[in-house]
Parts: C-alpha cells; sequence; structure tokens
C-alpha cells in the first residue's frame, strides 16, 4: 500500500488536526495488549470528533482498498485491534461524549470513545446502572466493550454487553451511515442487525454511537461469601454445585494462588497466606431470599470441600477482596509476558477444564495462574513466562493450544468475553467448523464488499 497516496487522500478529506502522522506517535496505536499477537505499522492514525469524520476515512479507504482498523482504548486481549502495514487506524478517544441519559425509558446514549467507569459513574448521577463491568473497566470503552461483546463481573446475573444495546450509529460499506436497533423495550422488525455487529470485532464497520438499555440504580446490598480451598478442581465442584442449587450470584470469582501472591507483593494486601485457592460468591438479592441465597453458597462451598467457608461479616475486607480480583492481572503483567485464555465451559464441567489446565501447565513445564468467572464457566489461565525465553514461549504456545482444545471437546467455546481477533482463529475454525464459517463469511462479503474493515481478524486465515 501507498503511504504517501493515502495520506494525501485523506489530507483531502479529513482535517488536519484530526490526524496523527509521526512515527513515534503512530507506533502508539499499533496494537493491543495481546501477548506475541503480530502487528503492522499504520500509515496514519484518525482521530475523529464526529461520525462524518468516520465517514471521510471509510470513503477514502474503500477507493483506495485501504484497510481501516477501529480501536478503542487498546485495552483488548487479543489482537482485535492491531494495525496492519498501511492501514488508518480511528481512535475514538475524542469521540468520548455521553449525549443521552433517559432513566424514564431507561437507556442511555453515548459516542463509543466513553470509559466504562465514567459511563457508569454518569448513570449512577441519574438513578441508573448498567451493569457490564469487564475488568478493564476503569481503561477500556464502551464502543470496545460492544466490539468484544464484553462480560465482567456481574455477568453470570445480570448478563453481557450485547444484552443492554438496544441500537448502534455505523459506519458501513463505501461511507453510508446507518442507524440499527431501537429505543424501544421491544422490536422485531428485521433481523437483528444490531446484535450481529456485537461481538463483530470492527469486522462489518465502524460503530460511531450506542444506546443501552439501564436498570435501576438502587440495589440491595451485597452479602459475599468467601471459600478457602486446597485445589483448582474442589473449587471447581463448588462452582458446579452453586449451578445445580439454583442459586444464581451476582457474582462467582475465582482465584489461584499464584494470583493472590502476585497481587500481595504488588499492593501487600496479606492475602496469599490462607489457601490454594479463593472462590468469592456474592448475593444481592434483599430480604430473606438473600439470606438464603447466601446460607446456600456457604453449603456449596463447605460440601465440596472448602478449608474454609463463610459469610463475610467485614464490608472492608470483603471489598477489599473483590478488588484484589481486579488487580490479579495487572499484578501478574509484573510477572514477565503473559498469554491469557478465556475459555467458557458448561458451568457443570468446570472442575474438568480446571483439571485440563493444570495438567497443560505440567505437560508443558508452564506456569499457568489462574482467575475465572466461575460462576457462567469463564475461565482465564493466564500463562506466564520469563522475558527472552523462547522455549518457554513455545512451551506456552502449546499448552494455549491444548487448553483451547479441550474446552472445545468438553461442549464450551474458545471465547468468552475478550473476542477472537488474532489468537484464536485456529480455534473458531475448530468450533464451528466450516459451513459456519462460510456463513460468516458471507455476512462479512454482503456487509464488507471492498473487504476494508478490520481485515484478516477473527475469520482469517488461521494459524497455529
Amino acid at each position: 500500500m501507498d503511504t504517501e497516496n493515502t495520506l494525501a487522500a485523506l489530507r483531502a478529506r479529513v482535517p488536519e488536526q484530526l490526524l496523527v502522522t509521526d512515527p513515534d506517535s503512530v507506533g502508539r496505536y499499533a496494537h493491543d495488549e495481546a501477548e506475541w499477537a503480530p502487528h503492522g505499522t499504520p500509515a496514519a492514525v484518525v482521530r475523529p470528533v464526529r461520525t462524518e469524520d468516520v465517514v471521510a476515512v471509510v470513503r477514502t479507504c474503500a477507493e483506495l482498498g485501504v484497510p481501516v482498523v477501529p480501536r478503542g482504548a487498546g485495552t483488548g486481549l487479543s489482537g482485535g485491534a492491531n494495525a496492519l502495514d498501511g492501514c488508518v487506524m480511528i481512535s475514538f478517544e475524542h469521540m468520548n461524549s455521553v449525549l443521552e441519559i433517559n432513566p424514564r425509558e431507561q437507556l442511555a446514549v453515548t459516542q463509543p470513545g466513553v470509559i466504562n467507569d465514567d459511563f457508569r459513574a454518569a448513570c449512577r448521577e441519574h438513578g441508573a446502572w448498567y451493569p457490564p463491568d469487564p475488568a478493564s473497566s476503569p481503561w477500556s470503552t464502551i464502543g470496545g466493550n460492544v466490539a468484544t461483546n464484553a462480560g465482567g463481573v456481574c455477568c453470570v446475573k445480570y448478563g453481557v454487553t450485547r444484552d443492554y444495546v438496544l441500537g448502534l450509529e455505523a459506519v458501513v460499506g463505501d461511507g453510508e451511515v446507518v442507524r440499527l436497533g431501537r429505543r424501544t423495550a421491544k422490536g422485531v422488525t428485521g433481523y437483528d442487525l444490531c446484535g450481529l455487529f456485537v461481538g463483530s470485532e470492527g469486522t462489518l464497520g465502524v460503530i460511531t454511537e450506542i444506546t443501552v438499555k439501564l436498570l435501576p440504580g438502587v440495589r440491595a446490598p451485597e452479602r459475599t461469601v468467601v471459600g478457602y480451598f486446597d485445589s483448582l478442581v474442589a473449587a471447581g465442584e463448588a462452582v458446579a454445585a452453586v449451578a445445580a442449587s439454583g442459586v444464581v450470584p451476582s457474582a462467582l470469582e475465582l482465584l489461584d494462588r499464584h494470583c493472590l501472591r502476585a497481587v500481595d507483593e504488588w499492593k501487600n494486601m496479606g492475602l496469599s497466606d490462607e489457601a490454594e485457592v479463593l472462590l468469592l460468591g456474592r448475593s444481592d438479592t434483599p430480604g430473606e431470599a438473600g439470606e438464603q441465597e447466601v446460607a446456600t453458597l456457604v453449603e456449596c462451598f463447605e460440601k465440596a470441600g472448602a478449608t474454609f467457608s463463610a459469610a463475610s461479616t467485614d464490608q472492608h475486607e470483603a471489598d477489599a477482596l473483590f478488588a484484589a480480583r481486579r488487580l490479579a492481572y495487572p499484578a501478574l503483567e509484573r510477572l514477565g509476558p503473559l498469554l491469557t485464555e478465556d475459555v467458557c465451559v458448561p458451568r457443570a464441567l468446570v472442575p474438568d477444564m480446571l483439571a485440563k489446565v493444570e495438567a497443560a501447565a505440567v505437560r508443558h513445564d508452564t506456569l499457568i495462574a489462574n482467575i475465572a468467572h466461575a460462576g457462567d464457566g469463564n475461565l482465564h489461565p493466564l500463562i506466564i513466562t520469563p522475558a527472552g525465553d523462547d522455549a518457554a514461549r513455545e512451551r506456552a504456545q502449546r499448552a494455549f493450544d491444548d487448553i483451547v482444545a479441550d474446552a472445545i471437546a468438553l461442549g464450551g467455546t474458545v471465547s468468552g468475553e475478550h473476542g477472537i481477533g488474532l489468537l484464536k482463529r485456529a480455534g473458531l475454525h475448530d468450533e464451528l467448523g466450516p459451513t459456519v464459517v462460510g456463513m460468516h463469511h458471507a455476512v462479512k462479503n454482503g456487509l464488507d464488499p471492498a473487504g476494508i474493515f478490520n481485515p484478516g481478524k477473527v475469520f482469517g486465515e488461521p494459524t497455529r
């Protein structure tokens, strides 16, 4: 691709102050947080302030056949926002306004560059609640959350991003602006093209505005249950028992000793002396029913072999434990390159999957720490390697591939919330099979006939 031609064409349509072309500055946008995912060098970065700016970029790139790669905050863990050589990156850092919060209709309208935590705080000021809360919520954007269909701690009870997106504005084709979805509580007109865009990782068009459903902001105080276990499998049995009990906790999170020790070494929280595995459950059901849920969680933990299980009576302590859960990933990043898994399996098979993760660690002589949104079977094995150790990196990649294959064999999926990007393309092909992959290609080709929207991601040729 001819970078000079691309830049000249962009300058003819896009205000100069929106363009980033300095090589050092452009390089900061070239990749997300996915370890070992390849990336190229963009021809330019455009930081739009309105939808019309995005239209100008897409029209230019469609005419030239230049790839367009949308980017939020770059917190992704699959390579979905990584640059291709000569592409134009669209960074939404300046389209960061909350346009409407309407508690009466229980909806909000936002630009894609709004940070998740900032958006949630704005909704709280209006007595409303936006539930999706990925661990990256202090940094990730709503647009990025929509692109990957992000989940989070509370999704076990309240669902993931797709469950809250009512409508979208997007720039598609060779620069057309379309509105998908609705503002009403119900609507079945046509195919669910809005839902199709959620989780599409920028491969179908560029999202420029998002309308989401809100819930009432008044919630019962959460009660926390803490369980200590001597093994991952025992903690997994507790997760399976909770699922079988019929209780739907507002959170059910798992951390192993590696995670707790990393948080302790970073923040000195004194968490890693109690157990090999920590399981944290929460209930936000009010009144007597909530008390019964807590009692059931304690019972499930105990029957699964918890060495300690109790409802926390210290809210500060309970909040600190959940804070440690959110700190675990950045704490482990400090130890070396971190290859992050994102498999999801049926909840009854969480013990089996955790056992397979442990077996992969032994088989490939690889350190694997474990975090999980255990309540919905979404596991995040974190494969840690010493920096610069190529042999360890190869072993880690084999462990990664084995975990993906094991999840599929158990009837699971290769990605629960991080997306496919570049790292999971082979697993996607294995999970879906050629006929279903072909259906996806047909959709992609129909909506992106010029092939410019984040090409090579998700359904590109898999590498192993």
